[in-house]
């Protein structure tokens, strides 16, 4: 997170001047000195440094040069449509995948199996803008039965805003949600179709076959389980990217998220906007990556067995 910090603060020293921004060309040399003191631009770099970090951790960037606002006001208004998006992307993503891995190792040589297979190479190779483009030229310009763009009409639950209280906000998140899972639904699904057939070869399996259960008890009470242990770890991974990623997708939709302000301030230059999206994207993947690497030493005995084996 330091280093991540320390590339964000130097965006404030190496792309354009702040100051300049803020006031524009037609300023006097006086206002600029001025202003370049209340922002504590005079100082010596590693000065400056420690104090963005300090107002970092308090969540505060500064004002936005285009704007004029501040930089966590306008955070805290984009982030519920981000993580909304990311959230109803990962569900889909997760259940999507585990269901259509599942059917295709069991039923690996089935023509529908085969062909679930080719359609997930597809949507692998596409790019997520381009699927985004044929979903609204489909559903939106063609069949009309569902919106191209915005996030629909929101319920405010206290600074909380949420489309998931109302019909237009479920419909406007249709075409988004699904645009960003696909490529993480591919993945889990080839992920689990592999992991089960590997774990359908073991021993276990077959000594829990040769007790008389049967294909559900075996496949879904002992397989899936075991499968599920490598996928956590990649679902947990790929969340953190589908925050990271939305800025795609939200670009495309108009979606009102931290992405799409994130496209806006790089148009505009708008610098605090940017440094405070790439500290928080980071922190969101850093959270994400610990609170994983925790949850497989849970999930996976073996990995306690090998703590507690030297002591024994």
């Amino acid at each position: 997170m330091l280093v991540v910090a320390f590339i964000a603060f130097s965006l404030f020293n190496y792309v354009g001047d702040p100051v300049n921004m803020m006031l524009g060309q037609d300023a006097t040399p006086e206002q600029k000195v001025e202003l370049r003191e209340s922002l504590g631009l005079d100082k010596p770099i590693y000065a400056q440094f420690g104090v963005f970090v300090g107002n970092a951790v308090r969540g505060e960037f500064g004002l936005s040069l285009r704007q004029a606002r501040p930089v966590s006001t306008l955070i805290k208004e984009r982030l519920p449509a981000t993580l909304e998006l990311a959230f109803c992307a990962a569900v889909l993503a997760l259940v999507g995948g585990v269901v259509l891995g599942v059917y295709t190792a069991l039923r690996r040589n089935g023509i529908f199996s085969q062909f679930l297979l080719m359609v997930s190479l597809i949507g692998v190779s596409l790019p997520t803008f381009l699927i985004g483009i044929l979903l609204i030229l489909v559903f939106a310009v063609t069949l009309q039965i569902l919106p191209s763009y915005s996030r629909g009409d929101v319920t405010q639950i206290g600074w909380w805003s949420t489309g998931l209280l109302t019909w237009s906000g479920i419909k406007a998140l249709v075409l988004p949600s699904v645009t960003l899972s696909l490529g993480t639904m591919t993945l889990i699904m080839r992920l689990v179709r592999s992991e089960m057939l590997e774990v359908l070869r073991t021993d276990y399996i077959k000594f829990a076959r040769a007790r008389g259960l049967t294909n559900n008890a075996v496949h879904f009470g002992h397989a899936l389980k075991n499968t599920l242990v490598p996928v956590m770890t990649i679902m947990g991974l790929q969340l953190g990217t589908i925050i990271a990623f939305a800025i795609v997708t939200e670009t495309v939709f108009q979606w009102p998220g931290m992405g799409f302000l994130f496209i806006q301030s790089v148009q505009f230059a708008d610098i605090p906007v940017m440094a405070a999206y790439l500290v928080l994207i980071s922190f969101v993947f850093v959270s994400i990556n610990l609170i994983v690497d925790l949850l497989y030493y849970v999930v996976d005995p073996r990995l306690r067995i090998e703590q507690t084996s030297p002591a024994h």
